[in-house]
């Protein structure tokens, strides 16, 4: 809905309406005691920090995400920010809030009000989490170990994607693969390279998402049956909205035309469930079938933070398909009308109160899972189903999916207590992650697969994955005796490795999802820009330059299939652009001819909240301008600062990961909180 007041949060935030017209009237109620000078100085300042409770990272600048420390009464602001606002307006806080330590900071003691304001997180201080469109490129980076670092390199075979959430193939002998978008189209790329001009799927009419950096919904799962070559079956998993207008996420069944086998028939599709979701993020978004042949779903917890819902969440609660691994049998009705069947195995079939379609449950947001085929030779490990999970505020993790499993959430989080009250009082059988990283290392983490290709047959049962938010690759490798999991770093970057004709070294940074081809080799989909109508999405396959397969052993003859649209030939122009961009970056970064390098960044400004508002506009959105820069040190109050006001409520925390990452992110991607989370 319109937002009069906090304007630049109508697109994607907090905010109704209603709180605009309350915050409104609150920052005018603040305005009365302020003369001209101080309407000049203090009015964008004041404006700025009330609206911070529309922000879609309320959660975060209020430290709502934490269990463990109270809520913040002003958001956390970002020092240089903090500074100028408490040089120019320090007789404005007592106005702001009726924290005592905060109204105590009076005069020049600048030093103490901000640190008082101060977050943890410098990533998510306002104004530092709208100022850059990547969310900070540096977030989580790692260092790289070249003694226990994995060197591989990467091929480009797709780009020019918006928001590639999905690549799977049908398993019909064609080496197809279909690209799914966030936004609600599939595209067929054929083995050659070349994609179809016509897409295979266009849902875009009743796909639900924005062009919001971190927005979560969308397209997020698509998945072949077994049987495809037979039944011509796929099934998707999408959000939508329902009766009055209710957020929805579906899943449905659809069939492949019988004039075109690289369209899908727009009027086949049925739908099998739908579930209503009581928030934006924590879509879950995952789709696929196991050996057994029953299709497993992923549903997030339904969103916000901490999984607020009831006395102990969605996720623990066993009558709510949120928060939930489901299996179901698609090859028949069942009863009451009902699309599917419920196999007979599934854990908690007799279990009173329970909903029988649950085979796990206790996770947060699971973005990307995926089974395992298996050693080539010894078989071992088939069928195993990986997942990564993506976490709250302080750890990320990847599980292996368990019958009857309880993942701990909302009780843990990681390894660790989370909501400290349930967990001592949690069950001892929770099903510990594989691993789980903290948000030094990135803040959503993306599931990937277990590679069993054979190109390179060095990468033969490593575990790789990836993190939306920092970019980074990773692989387990298990060890048999212990049954552990250990993690090592893979590297991206070695020129002399990747010095030959097709590899390359680079690659955009929010990873959003990862693939596996019909032979086994494995890819991974990122975009330099995640948000769900932007282009900028590429696809990357793995190569290992230490060790190939022998030439010929690889060798497949993919099955004939015919092609009624046009073939577009694949250009790798996205990585020329990302080597252009950040080449004209690095120029940008050369100290000028008249400033010697020593004197680098000492001539900066404490940033405006003007020039802050610049990079959060969506793609459509007008610029507004707002009053003149803030520059003079001093501002007048014309009455006294203790007034009573209107008490407010604090942001609900709707953004979580993406891809927050986030999209959560995701996260988005999901991807994502988005911190971006999926997320996506």
């Amino acid at each position: 809905m319109h937002l009069e007041f906090c304007s630049d949060y109508e697109a994607f935030g907090c905010c109704d309406q209603s709180k605009d017209h309350r915050i409104a009237a609150r920052y005018w109620d603040i305005m009365d005691y302020f003369d001209l000078k101080g309407h000049e100085l203090c009015g964008g300042y004041i404006k700025d920090i009330l609206c911070q409770e529309c922000s879609p990272y309320a959660a975060h600048l209020y430290d709502a995400e934490n269990p463990q420390t109270p809520l913040r009464n002003l958001p956390g602001l970002c020092s240089d920010y903090c500074s100028a606002f408490h040089s120019n307006c320090h007789s404005a806080i007592s106005l702001l809030t009726n924290d005592r330590r905060l109204q105590g900071s009076h005069g020049k003691d600048t030093t103490r009000f901000c640190h008082l304001l101060n977050l943890p997180d410098k990533d998510y201080c306002f104004p530092n989490v709208l100022r850059n469109a990547h969310l900070n490129q540096n977030l989580g980076a790692v260092a790289e170990d070249y003694q226990g670092c994995l060197q591989l390199c990467l091929t480009e075979v797709a780009n020019g994607l918006r928001n590639p959430v999905s690549m799977v193939h049908a398993g019909d002998g064609t080496h197809r693969f279909f690209v799914a978008e966030q936004v609600g189209v599939v595209w067929v790329y054929l083995p050659d390279g070349s994609r179809l001009e016509q897409p295979f799927l266009d849902l875009k009419s009743i796909v639900l998402t924005t062009p919001w950096i971190g927005d979560e919904r969308g397209f997020l799962g698509l998945a072949f049956h077994p049987k495809f070559r037979r039944n011509r079956k796929f099934y998707i998993y999408y959000s939508c909205l329902g009766k009055k207008k209710v957020e929805k996420i579906r899943i449905s069944e659809m069939k492949v035309s019988r004039a075109d086998p690289n369209k899908a028939d727009p009027k086949s599709e049925r739908v099998i469930l739908e579930i209503d979701e009581p928030a934006s993020n924590h879509n879950g978004g995952q789709l696929l079938f196991g050996l057994d042949g029953y299709m497993y779903i992923f549903t997030g917890d339904g969103g916000q933070a901490g999984d607020p819902f009831g006395k102990f969440g969605n996720a623990q609660n066993k009558s709510s398909l949120l928060g939930k691994v489901l299996r179901i049998d698609v090859n028949g009705a069942g009863a009451g009308g009902k699309r599917y069947r419920v196999p007979l195995d599934n854990p908690f079939l007799s279990e009173p109160g329970a909903h029988p379609t649950i085979y796990a449950y206790g996770v947060r947001n699971m973005w990307r899972c995926a089974v395992d085929r298996g050693d080539p030779i010894t078989r071992q490990g088939r069928g195993r189903i990986f997942c990564g999970d993506v976490g709250q505020n302080r750890f990320e993790e990847v599980d292996l999916i368990v019958k009857g499993g309880n993942y701990g959430w909302r009780a843990k989080e990681g390894f660790e207590c989370y909501d400290k009250k349930l967990c001592h009082n949690a069950s001892l059988d929770d099903i510990l992650p594989i691993y789980a990283y903290g948000h030094a290392v990135g803040k959503s983490v993306t599931g990937g697969y277990v590679y069993r290709g054979c190109k390179s047959p060095n990468l033969n049962g490593l575990y790789i994955f990836g993190d939306f938010m920092s970019g980074q690759l990773m692989a387990l490798q298990e060890d048999r005796k212990t049954k552990k999991w250990n993690k090592q770093d893979i590297c991206l970057g070695n020129t002399k490795a990747c010095a030959f004709p097709g590899l390359i070294s680079i690659h955009s940074k929010f990873i959003i999802s990862f693939a596996e081809d019909e032979a086994g080799e494995l890819y991974f989909l990122a975009t330099s820009y995640p948000s769900a109508y932007a282009p900028r999405g590429s696809i990357y396959k793995f190569v290992d330059p230490s060790r190939r397969a022998p030439p010929g052993k690889c060798q497949y003859k993919p099955l004939p299939v015919k092609t009624k649209s046009r073939r577009i030939q694949f250009r790798p122009l996205a990585i020329l652009d990302l080597l252009k961009e950040q080449s004209e970056k690095a120029a940008r970064k050369l100290p000028s001819p008249a400033q010697p390098s020593s004197e680098k960044g000492s001539s900066k400004k404490p940033a405006s909240p003007i020039s802050s508002k610049k990079t959060l506009r969506g793609p459509g959105t007008k610029k507004k301008a707002r009053g003149k820069s803030l520059k003079n040190p001093s501002s007048r109050v014309t009455a006294p600062a203790q007034r009573k006001r209107a008490g407010r409520s604090l942001p609900q925390p709707l953004l979580s990961r993406w891809p927050t990452r986030g999209p959560e992110g995701r996260e988005p991607p999901h991807h994502a909180e988005a911190d971006v989370e999926r997320g996506p």
